[in-house]
């Protein structure tokens, strides 16, 4: 459980969604101190959205960013509680190839010294999809400082060991992207 400081850390692109039904960009304190926290860290911010709590806007984002040979690892803010709208876990959990069970464990663990049994009220997860790394955590600034300085900080850190998701996340097939917007046929507006 520690830091190789010998070792240079191999930079991550790393794709940051909020999803909220109320918060803009001024209002998305989560999504800033997580973006914060990635350059921070040394890794790349390649893409940062706000949507809305909605099963298929979340998936066709998500089902794009997986696909991206440029995208190793997104983590998700927001819509992971009980409420009706919360709507991250079934958006995510079918398009992931592989859950990580022990990111959920880990988190509501580490949630408990903070907010007591409250902590079980949290669907936060993660799991694998086409060698990209998903995290999703819960939409409040405190549980993605949680998150991020009790988990993700060393897990996506490429000299962190005993072990870590960052050779994994970087052996992402690159495939042809572009052509999901190659039109076909004459007729074809989009």
């Amino acid at each position: 459980m520690s830091i190789d400081a010998t070792v240079e850390l191999k930079p991550l692109s790393i794709a940051l969604l909020t999803v909220s039904d109320s918060r803009g960009e001024a209002e998305d304190s989560s999504g800033k101190f997580l973006e914060n926290s990635i350059i921070e860290a040394g890794h790349r911010l390649v893409a940062r959205r706000i949507l809305p709590d909605d099963v298929y806007l979340i998936r066709a984002l998500m089902s794009g960013w997986i696909a991206d040979p440029e995208i190793n690892v997104v983590i998700i803010t927001g819509g992971t509680g009980f409420h009706e709208r919360d709507s991250t876990p079934e958006a995510v959990s079918p398009l992931l190839d592989k859950a990580i069970d022990g990111f959920g464990e880990e988190f509501r663990r580490l949630s408990a010294s903070e907010i007591g049994s409250s902590t079980i009220q949290s669907r936060a997860f993660g799991g694998l999809a086409n060698h990209t790394v998903i995290f999703c955590l819960p939409g409040s600034t405190s549980a993605c400082r949680t998150g991020w300085n009790g988990i993700l900080v060393s897990q996506l850190d490429s000299r962190h060991g005993p072990c870590n998701f960052s050779d994994l996340a970087l052996g992402k097939p690159d495939k042809p992207l572009s052509r999901i917007d190659q039109v076909i046929g004459e007729r074809s507006e989009r």
